[in-house]
Parts: structure tokens; C-alpha cells; sequence
């Protein structure tokens, strides 16, 4: 095993990426390896133990979470691994298997102290909250020590604050930069390996820039990433992975996986936002227009200023939601989230109230006068209210979640590392569409793999082909409240859906909620009754717009104006085109001197183009006609009288 596994980290690091984590088997091995006090290559098994398992209820980390716990309980010995430091490796696993063991070892008078420490640290207990409080309430000193430390959220309060100040430099792509140019979906089946599909990151959108931010972060610099409009597009999750791997920091003991990163953009699509917000990132919408590539900067999150290196103001900002200082601190808003609801759970059970580690959250009232729409009394009814204002941050119950293949592997990996064994919502669904028609040998692999996965944890798996998950949900007519089906164009006929990406379907599946901020809704009142026969949908129509129909585009940074030129149906584009350019010199001649007019796009060259290749290849395929006559008849006027018909 040891051999194989180091022969893949050299070919892995010759294409300049990390090895893959270890597998179940992989990690058998390499358990079985340390039980026999090997001397040769002891640190580096070690090492792998430690760094290069996959946490939560990940195959392999059962595999680790047993090894550790044998050894622990005095049932395994290793040269390498003492009971303490078993105890210690355990705290890292993040939750899922570790947990049981180390409850158990509360109670062991000489690691009990070690067991503690490592519990502390740990949020993803889920139930098993109730076995150390019982153990709390029978006296066990270890035990209390652990719910009193989850009360005061030290498992936050041990971690730095987000700065007050901090310097990094700009990495600016101009214009619009959409999900898939971070994560290009012709790369699509590589997305679970981070670090392989981050390689094609901004492949055609900046080419051969990657190496810049390289360059940065080996001189010890935080890269802000910056764009005037970024994340558009439905790859959310994979293309922050990709981002993130860049511009982020590795998670100690989490392998292949990186959080944190700057992200500012003068405009961040809603998902890609809250997406960033779930992987520890700083995400803040901010004017760009004076921020230049290379540029040294400093940003004052509290502040809302970012200044160059001497001070002078470049841009202004508000930094939102308000929770956003604890996420970045926290890691995430997913671990944020799971870690308030364990204080607040750990401080009812000694009796405390709230508690004051966080930042408040504040919820704006309804107008007395406006009352709620429809949205927010469904949304509230998932909360156990009357109604959710819009501006609310809330965790409404998801009764229904949907997940698809393109982000199934990644919904999958998520759902490890959130230690679930068993989804809480009502229905999970994973469909098998988008991968069905030209699946790829990873593909095949996904569509063997993820249903029982899926069904393991009491979800329903579709076969492949059976169809897109939106349309299945579209078609849902059990009563429900609120759900999400991944797709951002998801709805459901009772209820409500929300778009989320992998990470947030994940979360939703698992705990049964999902995070979420109230969006603004229309409140439609009328007056008199329905005459029979007439219902709502006579006499309301409602429309999914842009909220801001203004736009704005540059070319090499300086404002322009895009006037397109579309040619009606049957007509002949080329002659219009033709027409076009035979004009523009007259009217670049009536245009100001500072006033240029350029062609930024023109179809026409590729349908010329096409037509050329069409004639070139009827040329060709005449010649070789004619030629193949001539090299069978063997005779030139038998060969003149046939080509002349053709």
C-alpha cells in the first residue's frame, strides 16, 4: 500500500498537485502498517494518519476512528502512537465516528482530562449532545467540563478574529466573471478533486494568470480576488472551490480542501455570495473602478474603507449581513451556524441564557400597516412563526431537498464531512440527468456509487435518465412548506423552494434546515369577491425580472456603448454584414474626435468562414472523384464524361 501511495504522490506532484485522499482500503493498510512498529518511513505514516484521512463519516475516517479508538482503550498498540496521542488524533476528525469513542473515554480516569479537550473542540455531535449531558448531570467532571465549554463557545473564542486590517494585493479580472470561468463544465467530471479542476480555473477567461497568484502567495501575500461582477451562473460551489484553492488557506487535518480568501466585487451574484460565506471566505460588494491589478491594499473591514498603501480611500463599503465577522472567524457560515445552535443548546442545559460570544442579530419588524405576503407566512410556518420579515436571517425546516449529479459527488463529500448518517428532512432526492446521455468514465463511476450513498441515509435515488430533479419536483404535489432543489429554477407546486448550491443542499439534508435571509416579496390586496368562475391567476400576472434594468459595459477600462445589429429571420445575414461595413467608415466620420467606433463581435466571420470550408471541401472531394475515375478506367475521356455530368 505505502509503495503504490507514494508512487502516486510523485506522479501527483509532477502535475503540480497534492495526493488524493486516502481511501478505506488505503487506510487499512496504513493501520495495519503503524500496528507493526514499523522504523522505516514511521513519521510520514504518521503523518498520513493525521493529514491525508477524510474527516466525518467518510468510509476511511471509520477506519481511523476505530484504529485510534482500539489503541485509546488499550485494545491495539502501536510504537508510534501512545494512548494520548490516539486520544489527541481522535479531536481532529471533526466529528461522526470520533465521537462515540471519545465519550466513551470520559470516563477513563487517566485520559479522561485528553478526552475533554479533544470534545471541546468538536461541533458535529448532533445526539450524541445528550449522552454527555447525561454523563454531565451523573457528576462526571470531564463531561460537565465539556458541555461548559460548549456553553461558552470556546470552540469559537479560540480561534482569531477577523482583523481589523488587512493588507493583501489585487488580482483583478475585468468585466463579469461567471461560475464557469472559475469552473469550467467541460472539466465537469473532475470537480470532486479540488485541486486537479482548480487547474483549469479562468482557462479561457484570463489564461495563463493562475501563475500570477502563484507567484503572490509563495512570496507570502493575500491575494484579493476582484472583479467588477463575479459568480453568475449555476456552478456556484465548485467554481468557489476552485477559487478558494488559490486564494485560501488549507483546513488543518481536512485534505484537498482550503477556506477563507478575499473576494470583492462590484457586484457578487446572491448564491455565489452566500456560497463563499459557507467556505470561511470575505466576500464584499464594493465599487472596483480604482482597484488595479498588482495594487497594494488595505481593507478596513469594520470600517467599511479600503485604502491603497498610503491611505488614500479607493473604495467604501458596508459590510454584510452582520454575522459575516463570525463566519470568517468561525470558518464558514455552515460551522457558525452548527456552532450556535450546540452553544445555545449546551447553555440551556445549565441553565444560562443567551449567549454573548456573537455578534447580535438583528431582525427587522413588519410595517403594522403591510402585514405579510404569502412567502413569509410559508416561510414562517417552517420557522414555527406567523410570519418572516424580509431582511430576516432565519433557519427555515426543509421538508423537501433535491440534489443533481454535476454536484451530487460534491453534495456527497459535504455530507461526510457534516458526520450525517441519516438525512433529516422528509425527502432527499438525487437525480441522474445532466451525466446520462455522454457519461464519462468517472461518471459511470458516480452513477454505481452515489444511489446507495444517497439511499443509505433514507434518500430516494432516481436511475439515470429518469430526468432533471427541478422537473420532478415541479411535478411534487405533496403538501409542503419550504425545500430546495439545488437548481436555482426549482419550484414547487405547494410551497416554496429556495436555490442553494452543493454545500447548502448538503446542510439541508442533513440538519433539516437551511440558512437563510428573507428576500423582499409583493403584497397584492384587493377589494370585493371573485365572480364564479374567475380565480387569482385571471386577474394577477406576475413576471421574474431583473431588479435593476440598467447595465454597463468597458472596453480596455474605458466606458462604452454596445449597439448590436440583429438580423430579422430569412434574411441574408452576410450581405446585412456587408451592407455594414461598406457604411462605417462614412459614419465614424460624423462621430467627435475623442468618440471611437469599433466592431466587438461578428458572427458573420465564422458563417464566412464555414462557407469557405463547405467550397473548399467540395473542391476536394471533386478532385478526388475525378482522380479515382481516372486511376480505375484508366482512360481520360472515360473520366471527362462523368465529371462533366457531376
Amino acid at each position: 500500500m505505502l509503495e503504490a501511495y507514494l508512487t502516486h504522490v510523485e506522479q501527483r506532484r509532477a502535475q503540480g498537485l497534492p495526493p488524493l485522499p486516502l481511501d478505506a482500503a488505503q487506510t487499512r493498510g496504513l493501520c495495519e502498517r503503524l500496528r507493526q512498529s514499523p522504523e522505516e518511513f514511521g513519521q510520514r505514516l504518521l503523518s498520513l494518519l493525521a493529514d491525508r484521512v477524510p474527516p466525518g463519516v467518510d468510509p476511511a475516517a471509520q477506519v481511523k476512528a476505530g484504529f485510534l479508538a482500539a489503541i485509546a482503550k488499550g485494545a491495539a498498540h502501536s510504537a508510534l502512537i501512545d494512548r494520548r496521542r490516539a486520544v489527541q488524533l481522535l479531536g481532529t476528525m471533526l466529528g461522526g465516528y470520533n465521537v462515540p469513542p471519545l465519550i466513551d473515554l470520559l470516563e477513563d480516569a487517566e485520559l479522561g482530562a485528553a478526552a475533554r479537550d479533544a470534545l471541546s473542540g468538536t461541533l458535529l455531535v448532533f445526539d450524541a449532545f445528550d449522552r454527555v449531558a447525561a454523563l454531565a448531570r451523573q457528576g462526571n467532571a470531564y463531561a460537565r467540563g465539556v458541555v461548559e465549554s460548549w456553553a461558552a463557545a470556546e470552540w469559537f473564542t479560540r480561534r482569531p478574529a477577523l482583523a481589523p486590517e488587512i493588507k493583501a494585493v489585487v488580482f483583478k479580472v475585468e468585466g463579469e466573471i461567471n461560475t464557469d470561468d472559475l469552473s469550467p463544465a467541460r472539466h465537469a467530471p473532475t470537480r470532486p478533486d479540488i485541486p486537479l479542476h482548480a487547474q483549469s480555473m479562468g482557462e479561457s477567461r484570463f489564461p495563463g494568470r493562475l501563475a500570477e497568484i502563484a507567484a503572490l502567495r509563495a512570496d507570502g501575500r493575500t491575494v484579493a480576488f476582484v472583479g467588477d461582477v463575479i459568480g453568475t451562473g449555476s456552478s456556484r460551489k465548485s467554481a468557489c472551490n476552485s477559487l478558494i484553492w488559490h486564494i485560501g488557506e488549507d483546513i488543518p487535518h481536512v485534505p484537498n480542501k482550503r477556506r477563507g480568501g478575499i473576494i470583492l466585487g462590484g457586484a457578487i451574484a446572491p448564491i455565489f455570495f452566500n456560497t463563499a460565506e459557507d467556505c470561511g471566505a470575505l466576500p464584499i460588494q464594493c465599487d472596483v473602478t480604482r482597484l488595479r491589478n498588482g495594487q497594494t491594499i488595505l481593507i478596513h473591514p469594520f470600517k467599511g474603507v479600503i485604502t491603497d498603501a498610503d491611505g488614500a480611500e479607493l473604495s467604501r463599503f458596508s459590510l454584510k449581513p452582520a454575522s459575516l465577522p463570525d463566519e470568517c472567524r468561525a470558518g464558514g457560515r455552515v460551522a457558525l451556524i452548527i456552532g450556535r445552535q450546540l452553544t445555545e443548546r449546551a447553555r440551556r442545559a445549565l441553565g444560562m441564557g443567551p449567549s454573548d460570544a456573537f455578534v447580535a442579530e438583528s431582525a427587522p419588524a413588519p410595517r403594522k400597516s403591510a402585514g405579510y405576503t404569502l412567502a413569509p407566512k410559508i416561510v414562517g410556518r417552517a420557522c414555527g412563526l406567523d410570519g418572516v420579515a424580509p431582511g430576516t436571517a432565519c433557519l427555515p425546516k426543509m421538508t423537501t431537498v433535491g440534489s443533481q449529479d454535476t454536484t451530487g459527488p460534491m453534495t456527497a463529500d459535504e455530507i461526510r464531512e457534516l458526520a450525517c448518517l441519516k438525512f433529516s428532512c422528509d425527502l432527499f432526492m438525487q437525480s441522474f440527468c445532466h451525466t446520462c446521455a455522454y457519461p464519462t468514465d468517472i461518471d459511470k463511476k458516480t452513477h454505481q456509487t452515489l444511489p446507495g450513498f444517497m439511499t443509505e441515509r433514507g434518500g430516494v435515488a432516481l436511475k439515470p435518465g429518469d430526468g432533471v430533479i427541478h422537473s420532478w419536483l415541479n411535478r411534487m404535489i405533496l403538501p409542503d412548506t419550504a425545500g430546495t432543489g439545488g437548481d436555482s429554477h426549482t419550484r414547487f407546486p405547494i410551497g416554496i423552494s429556495f436555490p442553494a448550491g452543493s454545500g447548502l443542499v448538503a446542510f439541508a439534508g442533513a440538519l433539516g434546515v437551511m440558512p437563510l435571509e428573507m428576500p423582499e416579496s409583493a403584497l397584492v390586496r384587493f377589494t370585493g369577491a371573485l365572480r364564479p368562475g374567475i380565480t387569482l391567476r385571471d386577474v394577477v400576472h406576475a413576471e421574474l425580472g431583473p431588479q435593476d434594468l440598467r447595465s454597463g459595459s468597458k472596453s480596455n477600462r474605458l466606458p462604452r456603448i454596445g449597439v448590436a445589429i440583429i438580423p430579422q429571420p430569412n434574411t441574408d445575414a452576410i450581405a446585412i454584414a456587408d451592407e455594414f461595413y461598406r457604411r462605417l467608415d462614412g459614419v465614424r466620420a460624423q462621430l467627435p474626435a475623442d468618440v471611437t467606433l469599433d466592431v466587438g463581435y461578428d458572427f458573420t466571420r465564422f458563417v464566412r468562414r464555414a462557407i469557405a470550408e463547405v467550397e473548399e471541401t467540395l473542391l476536394v472531394a471533386f478532385g478526388l472523384v475525378a482522380l479515382i475515375i481516372f486511376v480505375f478506367l484508366r482512360d481520360w475521356r472515360s473520366t471527362i464524361i462523368p465529371v462533366v455530368a457531376i
